[in-house]
């Protein structure tokens, strides 16, 4: 058990090199990965599972003893995203299936990924994972309601069905998850070890999947997507660090808020995409599964570099 949970935490830790690894494949032999397709809301299913038995009731104490912080990072989540991505469907005159895409992508919760960046990152980490739970419970409402207001122009939506699946993707293997850790108790923590190893291949599945479906579409308008992506991860992670910064503070919290704020659930993104538009319209969330595994090391790395302060939060600025 010893040598699995060295191996899992080898592969979280490596975790990019992976994905990036297999989407390569992915596109270079199709055909050994489009079988794939069909398992990916049971594997995505399978890492909302492992979030369950991780959530304590530390978690969400931290929600009533921080409320203005984790306010201020869900409202960044729900409203920078989204908003960016309909900005750059706008400006750069995305074809219809890609900008739904974008903006899907844009209004999923945070990904857990962002708690073991604010980590690396020295940010505060408890802050972080506060506001990926309330992201991720408040999800089956606030993701389809910004999807039908912002993709309705060019996709018929329902916000019904989303709703639905959300809850059958994300809430219910969570709430199973949370379950599993009461009634096991200390036992869960075996599994929790292996729990990297587990999320690493569905997420390299699911990435695979997207990426062997749509070879011919990525080989034709992959780098277009792909700059949208580094664009709206990159701007979503500046902008999420100015808003802490201009909400007054600390250095460790805008950390937390920044990756919080950029780093996207797109295992989710690939299942909506996959169930209620089209193949094409995937691609970009499992563009952006692969690439915010590389960002978010990167901005870790530079985060790591600013000086912590020890003072109390200000005041907003004015």
């Amino acid at each position: 058990m010893q040598a699995l949970a060295r191996l899992s935490r080898f592969v979280g830790n490596t975790f990019a090199i992976w994905v990036l690894l297999f989407a390569i494949i992915a596109f270079f032999a199709p055909a050994q990965f489009t079988w794939l397709g069909k398992y990916i809301v049971p594997l995505l299913g399978v890492i909302m599972f492992g979030m369950g038995l991780t959530l304590s009731k530390e978690d969400f104490r931290e929600v009533v003893r921080r409320p203005r912080d984790v306010a201020i990072g869900v409202a960044g989540q729900f409203i920078i995203m989204p908003g960016l991505a309909w900005l750059l469907t706008q400006a750069l005159n995305l074809p219809p299936e890609v900008a739904v895409g974008v903006i899907l992508v844009g209004c999923c919760p945070g990904g857990t990924a962002s708690n073991v960046m604010t980590f690396l990152a020295r940010g505060d980490v408890a802050l972080s994972v506060a506001i990926t739970s309330v992201t991720t419970l408040v999800a089956p409402i606030v993701t389809p309601a910004l999807i039908y207001l912002l993709a309705s122009q060019w996709i018929e939506v329902s916000a019904a069905a989303m709703f639905w699946s959300i809850v059958q993707v994300v809430v219910l293997p969570i709430a199973l998850g949370v379950a599993a850790q009461y009634v096991l108790g200390k036992r869960v923590q075996h599994g929790v070890a292996v729990l990297p190893l587990i999320s690493v291949v569905a997420i390299v599945a699911i990435v695979a999947a997207v990426v062997a479906g749509n070879q011919a579409r990525i080989a034709s308008s992959g780098l277009m997507i792909f700059a949208v992506v580094v664009l709206h991860n990159g701007l979503g992670l500046l902008i999420g660090y100015g808003l802490a910064k201009a909400f007054g503070m600390s250095v460790a919290k805008r950390k937390a808020i920044s990756i919080e704020v950029g780093m996207q659930n797109s295992g989710l993104g690939v299942a909506l995409a996959t169930a209620h538009f089209s193949p094409l319209a995937a691609v970009p969330s499992a563009i952006f599964s692969v690439w915010h595994n590389i960002s978010g090391p990167l901005a870790a790395t530079l985060f790591r570099r600013f000086k912590d302060d020890t003072r109390q939060d200000a005041a907003p600025r004015v």
